[in-house]
């Protein structure tokens, strides 16, 4: 199971456009959470430029990236959706000086066409479409998007606001505390692995000198801060 996978930095719409041999190539990227979210995309490009000869797709969904789709909207069989797909899953992601990493995701890719009086052939159209889903890329933010364990930790009203400080310091996502008369609950998210949560364990061990321990209430997907 995926702990962390990379996605664009938000949901607006990211577009490219390329000419080849006279044929118009545009790229709109735009990050998806449903299939619906990328059928609507599609749906709306085709109104927005009715002029187009073909308005091709691709999409992958979720942190394992099980959900992959693509349509060639009448180009010939395998010479557009399959390479705007690669162009996505086989791309590489790892920051610099670190391993390269192919886990991009959430993404949707719809490259509209306007025909320019010169056939491509099928070679030359995987490589407009492939390169035109390549250099969209290469101009779009991404953050990596981690799955997230929540906790709670119970704190004498005292002590929260040391304690809050200390996590803080340390690095943790704690999230908004509940108060009351006399006591805290601290809310806290690390990443869901199984060194992260050991790490919390043995923190607030030290931290409360065993007098509390953290309870898990949940799990969520977060996107991560940009470094």
């Amino acid at each position: 199971m995926a702990h962390q996978y990379t996605v664009l930095a938000d949901h607006r719409e990211l577009r490219h456009e390329i000419e080849i041999k006279k044929s118009r190539f545009l790229t709109v990227l735009q990050r998806v959470d449903s299939e619906q979210d990328a059928t609507d995309l599609v749906a709306d490009l085709r109104r927005e430029f009715h002029d187009a000869r073909h308005h091709c797709s691709a999409w992958v969904l979720g942190p394992e990236r099980r959900i992959r789709r693509s349509s060639d909207d009448g180009e010939p069989s395998g010479t557009a959706g399959v390479p705007m797909l690669e162009a996505i899953t086989q791309r590489q992601t790892g920051p610099d000086g670190e391993p390269d990493t192919a886990d991009l995701s959430d993404l949707c890719a719809v490259v509209v066409r306007w025909f320019g009086g010169t056939l491509l052939g099928a070679g030359g159209l995987v490589r407009a479409y492939s390169d035109s889903v390549s250099q969209a890329l290469d101009r779009a933010a991404l953050v990596q998007r981690a799955r997230m364990a929540v906790f709670e930790l119970p704190a004498p009203l005292s002590l929260a606001p040391r304690w809050e400080n200390h996590l803080r310091a340390a690095a943790f996502t704690v999230q908004e505390s509940r108060w009351a008369a006399d006591s805290a609950v601290l809310s806290v998210a690390v990443q869901d692995t199984e060194a992260a949560l050991d790490h919390l364990g043995l923190h607030v061990a030290r931290l409360t000198a065993g007098r509390a321990a953290p309870t898990r209430v949940g799990t969520r997907w977060v996107d991560l801060p940009s470094a």
